[in-house]
């Protein structure tokens, strides 16, 4: 499995995906038709795109590419109607092959109401759109703090080797807010330093890893004593701390 990040937009990312065994090309989240193409053109074909969610950022490149490539667009079931282009519509849990590569499809709902993300076990490997962010969680516009919280809890489960490939280069912000709220966790003050570093030199931050996020990523860490007590919520379920967090985020 190789994967080509293709930065896109101001600060979108989309992932082609190529399977050199039985040459199967897709990609996740196009959302420019140009910026993709010029990689997808030296295939000279693609069979596949992946959607996480309809957002126009993630799926503008749809329909240009179905009609030059005439490939096979996949999406959640609930979105056939948002998602442009859609050909397969994909279950919750559903295992879906591309080639020889095969991931399942998780429903994280929150940011939007039909959001999945595509995780290939065997290759240790997810591909997270708007729900998990390097340091950070998306905002929640069509679902509730309690489903964009569900939905991270089953990303965090993940074996923490598996490698989060996301939706956008928000990074450093991210950071600068857990920071702000997690200023004496040692490994984040040490990722600062790569982080900065990377984004110097124009390179992305991505991938990250699930083990990496539940140490550093404060919407994962909800439940962390320290954390409870610099937010003043002591008391407080894992539910509050989170919805405070995401609260705050919105106005950082």
């Amino acid at each position: 499995m190789e994967i080509k990040i293709i930065p896109c937009l101001s600060d979108n990312y989309s992932y082609l995906i190529f399977e050199k065994e039985t040459n199967t090309l897709s990609i996740v989240d196009p959302s420019d038709f140009h910026a993709c193409d010029e990689i997808i053109k030296k295939y000279k074909k693609l069979d596949y795109i992946l959607n996480t969610h309809h957002h126009a950022d993630h799926v503008d490149g749809n329909i240009k590419l179905k009609n030059k490539y005439n490939c096979k667009i996949l999406g959640f079931k609930n979105d056939k109607n948002r998602i442009p282009g859609i050909d397969i519509l994909l279950n919750e849990n559903q295992m879906k092959k591309i080639g020889n590569l095969e991931f399942k499809v998780i429903f994280i709902p929150g940011h939007t109401k039909g959001h999945i993300a595509f995780y290939f076990k065997k290759e240790k490997i997810v591909f997270t759109g708007d729900t998990l962010f390097s340091l950070g969680c998306g905002r929640v516009f069509e679902g509730t703090h309690k489903d964009m919280l569900n939905s991270l809890n089953k990303l965090k489960n993940l074996p923490p080797e598996t490698k989060v490939y996301c939706g956008h280069e928000y990074t450093k912000t991210n950071l600068d807010f857990c920071l702000k709220h997690d200023p004496n966790n040692a490994l984040l003050k040490e990722k600062s330093l790569i982080i900065n570093s990377k984004l110097s030199s124009n390179l992305p931050t991505i991938p990250t890893t699930i083990g990496e996020e539940k140490k550093m990523n404060v919407f994962l860490r909800y439940d962390d004593v320290a954390l409870k007590q610099a937010l003043n919520l002591k008391g407080s379920s894992d539910q509050e701390i989170f919805s405070k967090l995401r609260d705050l985020k919105d106005t950082f």
